[in-house]
């Protein structure tokens, strides 16, 4: 993993006050998601957001071949079983991203101003840098994603975590990470301590917001992001 990674930077209109930190899925790049970073900018005046590029890796789920890839990937059939999971991938992750969130700390935005957030691969290393990063965050987003290294993530997670609040977002007719390892994760969530907001709220903290999506695949849809863009309102007051 690179010192720093490489990003794409869509500075605030007004003074900077918060930060954004997305992370893009398996095989894209930080442009992927510059569509809906430049839909939600006019409504975070005060808010920047960084939309990383992950450095290319052989991938097994890809046969070897080397793509844009947060951490190894061996199969989509199982992923709770966290046996295949690439720690060793998942932590350098976490760590280039915790670069990221450390910049923005040195250019005095406050840990709580900042959200990190992600779709499919880059969700389930937002999630664990939530998790196991031990920073007091505004906020973390999981879209479309799982909780990676469930065997040990008890262990991992920090004693705060559960007090940051989070954005978890899934369609119900995904076909490549399947509803029910969102659903799962969710339930490991809670296990961990994460309290739920309650139906029909926007927002808590601490508090886990999971909204399902009828009819939707793997990606987003304009329901989501408006549900992302009314929660996120609430976690960057």
């Amino acid at each position: 993993m690179a010192a720093t990674l490489k990003h794409l930077k869509v500075n605030p209109k007004e003074a900077h006050q918060s930060t954004v930190i997305f992370l893009h899925g398996l095989g894209d790049s930080g442009h992927g998601w510059l569509p809906v970073a430049k839909m939600l900018w006019s409504s975070f005046p005060n808010t920047k957001w960084i939309l990383p590029h992950a450095p290319s890796m052989p991938v097994t789920l890809n046969g070897g071949m080397s793509m844009p890839a947060w951490f190894d990937l061996h199969n989509l059939s199982n992923l709770t079983d966290s046996s295949y999971d690439d720690e060793r991938g998942l932590l350098a992750s976490v760590a280039a991203v915790d670069q990221l969130v450390q910049a923005e700390v040195d250019a005095g935005i406050p840990e709580h101003k900042v959200i990190v957030g992600g779709f499919s691969q880059g969700g389930a290393v937002a999630a664990l840098s939530g998790l196991t990063g031990g920073r007091a965050l505004g906020g973390v987003v999981v879209l479309s994603s799982w909780v990676v290294l469930s065997h040990k993530i008890q262990e991992m997670t920090k004693a705060g975590a559960k007090d940051i609040p989070m954005f978890w977002g899934h369609g119900r007719e995904d076909p490549v990470v399947q509803y029910q390892y969102g659903a799962k994760s969710v339930e490991l969530l809670g296990k961990l301590g994460f309290p739920s907001v309650p139906k029909g709220r926007t927002f808590a903290r601490p508090g886990l917001r999971f909204e399902s999506y009828n009819g939707m695949g793997h990606s987003s849809s304009p329901e989501e992001i408006e549900d992302l863009k009314k929660w996120l309102m609430e976690a960057l007051k």
